[in-house]
């Protein structure tokens, strides 16, 4: 009797190739959706046969090699990550044990590494089957989710269903992208709403692209295919550095440092209730006018997004006086705190564009806590240790002043343009106050006080004298000047704090 001779390499490929391709038909059916398999997101996400698969015949007992997760290492712009992707094809890529062990692995050896983190979710959730196990697994990826902050890049892909506690990790993370039509997030589904509450309604109606990205600020970008989505995490990654102790990838400056921009000077209207674009003073200041908005759909009050300033990365926030005048709200404020503290946590220089007549009044916004909220930006400008660059451009009024990035919270550079104005409130709120006495006897004219005004407060000049703005400079010179101040303020040192965090108004 002979004894069939194992060759090692051929069962090994044989092994790799049953693994990778799984269940055809539950593939067909992923195709059939308009969605893409777990490996084919990778592929397409990364660069070119940068993938190498960990853990690739990990199974629980009595199931399949892979157990729903795809993980493993990869580079995008020859830059290393870690990757994990939901696997919908294998138990509709619910998360049990060694699904949770696996991406654990992958999130401690970002973490050790130093090295940005990618997931791609596509999961119905905890694995009924595998009880409080698959409860601690989600446990642990938060805890690790929560430890990984601030220290490497986290971003979170919802190409897929992301429901109940699995929500609570791309909610940790620093950025969120959706996919219409695909990808949809909630804690509670609709036939739970449906019941205890009697409300009807649809899967993306209650947690679509469109929802999180327009009404709940829960993401940040918004895509119409997941091709376009791979190409967003692309795009930011020319933005962002490897981890906290990195400095962003800077690039051989190829826009002139002293270009001016002559459009500037007369993109403010002269009438000063009249909106204009706050996009198109950052287009004309930033490298080559390329700007990458964050969150463009969400408290479109306030604009943040990254670009290139003398070929170095940069943060951008500003007011966008042609909504709500640019007034801050509590949405506008909690999406540019945020914004701070990301940039600040991965040495990314600021630059804040302000024109701002206050925050938003009205009681729905002071039931709401716009104190509180409104104190988030307040501390998060104040907290920031990155170069902080501030341009005041038109209006400045009452706390929003100090609010937006101010010489007295320690921004590095202030300038204002002439058409700055810098008060406790505008012209005519404060002639309201001021001579109410005399418009109730008729004895002084409106106008004629809102001009006296305005030419003795409302104005750049006062504040220059105090030394609270640098300079006040004509707007078509702006990019030069910020060029300058942020090659000297890129030298400061940044100091940590001795205490172990303050408590941010949460």
């Amino acid at each position: 009797m002979t004894t069939r001779k194992v060759d090692p390499l051929n069962e090994l490929r044989q092994r790799k190739y049953q693994a990778g391709h799984g269940d055809a038909e539950a593939f067909k059916r992923q195709h059939a959706k308009g969605k893409l398999t777990a490996r084919e997101r990778i592929s397409r996400l990364v660069d070119r046969n940068s993938f190498e698969e960990l853990d690739l015949f990990a199974r629980h007992e009595g199931g399949v090699p892979g157990d729903g997760v795809v993980t493993g290492m990869a580079k995008i712009d020859g830059r290393d990550v870690m990757v994990f992707s939901h696997d919908a094809s294998v138990f509709g890529g619910s998360l049990g044990e060694v699904f949770a062990e696996k991406v654990i692995k992958v999130m401690d050896l970002a973490v050790r590494n130093r090295i940005p983190i990618i997931g791609i979710n596509d999961s119905g959730g905890a694995r009924i089957q595998e009880g409080v196990v698959s409860l601690a697994g989600y446990a642990e990826i938060f805890w690790r989710n929560v430890q990984a902050s601030g220290v490497v890049p986290q971003l979170s892909l919802i190409l897929g269903p992301c429901t109940g506690g699995a929500v609570y990790s791309p909610a940790i993370t620093d950025f969120t992208f959706m996919v219409h039509g695909v990808g949809y997030m909630f804690i509670t589904g609709p036939e739970v709403i449906r019941v205890t509450t009697g409300e009807s309604v649809t899967f993306d109606s209650l947690g679509g692209a469109e929802v999180h990205n327009v009404k709940s600020g829960v993401a940040h970008f918004l895509a119409e295919s997941e091709d376009e989505c791979f190409d967003q995490v692309r795009r930011l990654f020319k933005f962002i550095p490897q981890s906290c102790e990195d400095q962003p990838l800077s690039r051989e400056p190829s826009d002139d440092p002293e270009r001016e921009a002559p459009s500037l000077a007369t993109v403010i209207p002269d009438n000063p209730k009249e909106p204009y674009d706050i996009k198109d003073v950052i287009t004309a200041v930033v490298d080559h006018a390329d700007f990458f908005e964050v969150q463009p759909f969400y408290a479109m009050n306030m604009v943040v997004g990254f670009a290139h300033l003398d070929g170095r990365p940069v943060g951008v926030v500003a007011n966008q006086p042609k909504v709500m005048a640019g007034a801050l709200d509590i949405n506008a404020s909690d999406k540019a705190a945020r914004f701070v503290r990301f940039c600040d946590a991965f040495n990314i220089p600021l630059v804040t564009f302000v024109d701002v007549p206050g925050f938003l009044p009205g009681t729905a916004q002071e039931y709401g806590g716009i104190i509180r909220h409104g104190a988030k930006l307040l501390y998060a400008f104040s907290e920031a240790t990155v170069p902080k660059l501030t341009v005041i451009t038109r209006k400045a009024y009452g706390g929003a002043y100090c609010v937006m990035c101010s010489k007295h919270i320690r921004a590095d550079f202030n300038v204002a343009w002439p058409t700055a104005e810098i008060a406790v409130m505008g012209p005519e709120g404060a002639v309201n106050i001021l001579y109410r006495r005399e418009l109730a006897a008729g004895t002084s004219q409106r106008a004629e006080l809102v001009d006296e005004y305005t030419e003795r407060f409302a104005n750049p000049f006062i504040a220059a004298e105090r030394g609270y703005i640098d300079d006040v400079i004509e707007p078509g010179r702006t990019r030069g000047e910020l060029i300058r101040a942020l090659r000297i303020a890129m030298r400061k040192e940044r100091t940590r704090s001795p205490r172990w965090h303050g408590n941010i108004p949460l």
